[in-house]
């Protein structure tokens, strides 16, 4: 029974010192089991770690390398993206030029989108994945039917009732524009929606002002 109660013992105080040495304090940031399955390694495409031991301590994997390493073998510049070619224009899938216009002030967005139109018909399709996506990306604040009563708006008031009279006549330019650079209590989304899906939310947009 003493040998019982002293191996317990001895046990729990083991237990009791690792675990101790895994809380942080101070400097010291206590330990991880696995770390690499918490902390992702930011990879940056056109200047690439070359060394093939760099990060060894933090890889859980028997890969014999490190977990920082991250150069391509099969590129004579060791790079997971190629630079483009000088003065070429990305072009998307649907081989549309970049949107170039940049924010501009509110009551300036109505000029600079005068002539900015839709690429896509307002085919029922069009509109109905303009109104899914709507749901994702708009309905938070701008309400399911537009009209700016979204769960946000409790918090932010002010946000636009697209189906006001101050907003009917805006072009579905206008909208392409402001969900891209944001303007006065919207923010800018270019960099979360694609222009293609930026152009079906504003066809929806026009669907829903004109709806009774």
């Amino acid at each position: 029974m003493v040998k019982t109660k002293v191996i317990t013992a001895l046990l729990v105080t083991a237990i009791a010192a690792v675990l101790a040495g895994c809380a942080a304090k101070g400097d010291h940031t206590g330990r991880e089991y696995a770390p690499n399955m918490y902390h992702s390694v930011a990879y940056e495409p056109l200047s690439q770690i070359t060394d093939k031991d760099a990060g060894t301590w933090v890889n859980s994997l028997s890969n014999g390398r490190g977990e920082f390493y991250n150069s391509n073998q099969y590129n004579p510049f060791a790079m997971n993206m190629r630079e483009p070619a000088k003065n070429t224009v990305k072009r998307n899938a649907q081989g549309w030029l970049p949107y170039r216009q940049k924010a501009v002030p509110k009551d300036s967005v109505p000029i600079v989108t005068a002539k900015l139109t839709s690429p896509l018909e307002s085919t029922p399709e069009n509109i109905a994945s303009g109104k899914a996506l709507f749901e994702i990306y708009c309905k938070h604040c701008h309400g399911a039917t537009g009209m700016g009563d979204g769960k946000v708006s409790e918090k932010f008031p002010g946000i636009a009732n697209l189906r006001g009279d101050a907003y009917l006549g805006i072009t579905e330019g206008h909208i392409f524009h402001v969900i891209t650079n944001g303007a006065g209590l919207m923010g800018a989304h270019g960099s979360q929606v694609s222009p293609e899906d930026r152009w079906k939310i504003a066809k929806y947009v026009k669907a829903l002002q004109a709806q009774k």
